[in-house]
C-alpha cells in the first residue's frame, strides 16, 4: 500500500510550531514534506550520487518561478558537490526514486540577500515539489538480482555465446521504454564481444536457460550522456527484466544424453541405415514444438544421407534398437538463423528426446537363428513344398503383430509360391519338422514401405519365432500333377468314359480325382485340386470349344514347353 502522509522533517534545527494563528518564525533550516513515499526503497541518495529529478520551483504565494516540466527534461545534477543551491543539496539527499517531496527553502540556503537575476527577489524563501527519477553512482556497475532460478543448470552464458533472451526495458523509476514481447520475438545476439551495450553484455554472463534476473546498470554502462535520442534519456539508469530462452556457442557440436540403453545391443546404427523413431521435439527452454507421437506413427528415414537436419543425422549413429537418447542440437546443425518460419524459432537450439523402434539398410538379408534342432532331420524343405508352422509374429521393439496359436492351427503355405513374403520363404528354406528358428525380416523382404493397414508399420522390421511342424513333398519346377506310375498306353480311351470320341471336363476331372485317389498320380499340394485339374484341362483343349479330341491329348514330355498338364 503506497504511504501518501504528510511528515514533517526538520534536519538540524527544530523549529517550534506556535499557535495556529500567530506568525511561524523565520526558516532556520529547510524543511521536508513527503507528499508520496513508494513502497520499496531499494537505494537513497547520497552525497556524491548522480540524480535526475523533475521540479517545480515556487514562492510561498504559490507563484512559479521555475520548472523543469516546462522545459520538457529533468534536472541532471551531482549531489553534494556544490552543484545546487546549499538547501537543494540537503533536499535531496535520502529521496527515494519516486520519492515526492515539498521542500521549503530559507534565504541563506538558496540565492540570500542577493536573489537571482530578476528571477528571484533577495532574501526569498523557495518552495521545491520535487520528484526524483534516478539516482547512481560513478563507482556504480552492473547489479544482477536473480529472482528465478531453474532446477537444472547444466550451461551458464560465457563470452563469445549466443543467446537468445526476452525482456522488458525499463527507467529506474519504472518507465517502459522498450520490449521484446510486444515484438512476440526474442532478442537475438552474441555476448559479450561488443555486440550489446556494456552493461547487458555484463548482466547476461552466468545466466541459465530459464533463469529470470533484473539487470540494472548505470548510464556509462547503458547510453550515457546523449541516452538513445528516443525513448531513453541522457545519463539514465536501465533496468532490464530478462528471461533468458536459448544459449549456444558457435563451436558446439551434437550432445547425446542416454536416458535408457538395452541391456543386449547385437547392432548400432552406421550411415546409410534406415531408422524408425519417435520423438518429442522441444527448444532448450522447453517449448514444446513437434512430436510422432501425437501423429501416431514413427519418424522413418535413412541416416547419414542427409535426408534429416545435420544435428539428427549425427545424433542418430551409433544407436540400438530399444535406446532412448536426448539429442541436443545447435542451431547451425539445425534450422540455422532462419529457423522453419512457425514453431521453430531462428538460431534455435532444438533438443529432441528418441526412442529408436528398428532400423535395417537396404543391403540387409533376412538373418535367421536357429534356436532348435531336433536329434533326427531326415528331410528338409525345398521349394515346392507344403510346409506347416507355428510363429510368433512382433515387431523390433517387441509389439506383438499375430500368432498361428492364438487360432489353434498352424499356418500353411506352398514354398516357393509367393504365399508369404520373401524374407519368410527364405527363413524357411531348408528346415526339419521339429526345428525352431528366429527370424529377422528387413521390410524390403517384408511388407515394404507401405506395410499392412492397421497390423504392420510401413519399412518395419519383422520378427517371426517359428516351428515347423509338418512338410509334404511338393513336385518338380513347374509340375502340379505327376505320375507315380507307368503312364497307361490308353490314357485318352481311359479318360473318354461315354467312348465318344472326345473328353469332357467331368470326364476328365474324374478321372484323374480317381487317379489321385488310388495313389497312381499327385497333384501339387497346398493348392485347390478343382483348379489344378481345371488348369490341366485347359492346357489340353488346344482349340478352346469346351472339349479334348485324341489330336489335341499330349503329355507333358512331349513338348518342350512347361504346362500344367499331362
Amino acid at each position: 500500500m503506497i504511504q501518501c502522509v504528510r511528515i514533517v522533517l526538520y534536519l538540524s534545527v527544530l523549529v517550534a510550531y506556535v499557535a495556529s494563528n500567530a506568525p511561524v518564525a523565520p526558516l532556520d533550516d529547510i524543511l521536508i514534506e513527503k507528499t508520496f513515499v513508494p513502497e520499496q526503497c531499494v537505494r537513497a541518495v547520497k552525497d556524491g550520487d548522480y540524480v535526475r529529478y523533475h521540479y517545480n520551483g515556487m514562492f510561498p504565494d504559490g507563484k512559479k518561478f521555475d520548472s523543469s516540466y516546462d522545459r520538457g527534461s529533468t534536472y541532471n545534477v551531482f549531489v553534494g558537490k556544490k552543484q545546487l543551491i546549499q538547501g537543494m543539496d540537503k533536499a535531496l539527499v535520502g529521496m527515494c526514486v519516486n520519492e515526492r517531496r515539498l521542500v521549503k527553502i530559507p534565504p541563506h540556503l538558496a540565492y540570500g540577500k542577493q536573489g537571482y537575476g530578476n528571477i528571484i527577489p533577495p532574501d526569498s524563501i523557495l518552495h521545491f515539489d520535487v520528484l526524483l527519477l534516478d539516482v547512481w553512482n560513478p563507482e556504480d556497475g552492473v547489479q544482477s538480482n536473480t529472482y528465478h532460478t531453474p532446477l537444472i543448470c547444466s550451461r551458464k552464458v560465457e563470452v563469445s555465446d549466443y543467446v537468445r533472451y526476452h525482456y522488458n526495458g525499463t527507467l529506474l523509476d519504472g518507465t517502459l521504454f522498450d520490449s521484446s514481447h510486444t515484438r512476440m520475438r526474442t532478442y537475438d545476439t552474441y555476448v559479450g564481444i561488443g555486440w550489446l551495450i556494456a552493461g547487458m553484455d555484463q548482466g547476461l554472463l552466468g545466466m541459465c536457460v530459464g533463469e529470470r534476473r533484473i539487470i540494472t546498470m548505470p548510464p556509462s554502462l547503458g547510453y550515457g550522456e546523449n541516452g538513445d535520442g528516443s525513448d531513453i534519456p541522457g545519463q539514465a539508469s536501465l533496468v532490464f527484466d530478462v528471461v533468458l530462452l536459448d544459449l549456444h556457442n558457435p563451436r558446439d557440436g551434437v550432445s547425446v544424453t542416454n536416458q535408457k540403453v538395452p541391456e543386449s545391443c547385437t547392432r548400432k546404427t552406421v550411415a546409410g541405415d534406415f531408422v524408425r523413431y519417435h520423438y518429442n521435439g522441444s527448444l532448450l527452454d522447453g517449448t514444446f514444438f513437434d512430436s510422432s507421437y501425437s501423429r501416431n506413427r514413427t519418424y522413418d528415414t535413412y541416416v547419414g544421407r542427409g535426408y534429416v537436419i545435420a544435428g539428427m543425422d549425427e545424433g542418430l549413429i551409433g544407436v540400438c534398437i530399444g535406446e532412448r537418447r536426448t539429442i541436443t542440437i545447435p542451431p547451425h546443425l539445425g534450422y540455422g538463423e532462419e529457423g522453419t518460419g512457425t514453431k521453430i524459432p531462428g538460431s534455435a537450439v532444438l533438443v529432441f528426446d528418441v526412442d529408436i523402434i528398428d532400423f535395417h539398410n537396404p543391403e540387409d538379408n533376412t538373418e535367421i537363428t536357429v534356436t532348435y534342432m531336433p536329434d533326427e532331420c531326415i528331410k528338409q524343405t525345398k521349394k515346392g513344398d507344403f510346409v506347416k508352422y507355428h510363429y510368433n509374429a512382433s515387431l523390433m521393439d517387441d509389439t506383438s503383430i499375430d500368432s498361428t496359436y492364438n487360432y489353434g492351427k498352424t499356418y500353411n503355405i506352398v514354398l516357393g509360391a509367393n504365399q508369404v513374403v520373401p524374407g519368410m520363404e527364405d527363413g524357411l528354406m531348408d528346415m526339419c519338422v521339429g526345428e525352431k528358428r528366429h527370424i529377422v525380416i528387413p521390410p524390403h523382404l517384408g511388407y515394404g514401405e507401405r506395410g499392412v493397414t492397421d497390423e504392420v508399420p510401413g519399412s518395419a522390421v519383422l520378427i517371426f519365432d517359428i516351428e515347423l511342424v509338418e512338410i509334404e513333398e511338393g513336385l518338380p519346377e513347374g509340375y502340379m500333377f505327376i505320375w507315380n506310375d507307368d503312364v497307361s498306353p490308353d490314357l485318352f480311351t481311359e479318360m473318354d468314359a461315354d467312348d465318344n470320341k472326345q473328353v469332357e471336363p467331368s470326364e476328365f476331372t474324374d478321372y484323374i480325382i480317381r487317379q489321385v485317389n488310388e495313389g497312381k498320380g499327385r497333384l501339387a499340394p497346398g493348392f485347390d485340386p478343382y483348379r489344378i485339374i481345371d488348369n490341366m484341362f485347359s492346357n489340353q483343349d488346344r482349340d478352346g470349344d469346351g472339349k479334348i479330341t485324341e489330336s489335341e491329348f499330349k503329355l507333358k514330355a512331349d513338348e518342350s514347353a512347361s504346362h500344367d498338364e499331362l
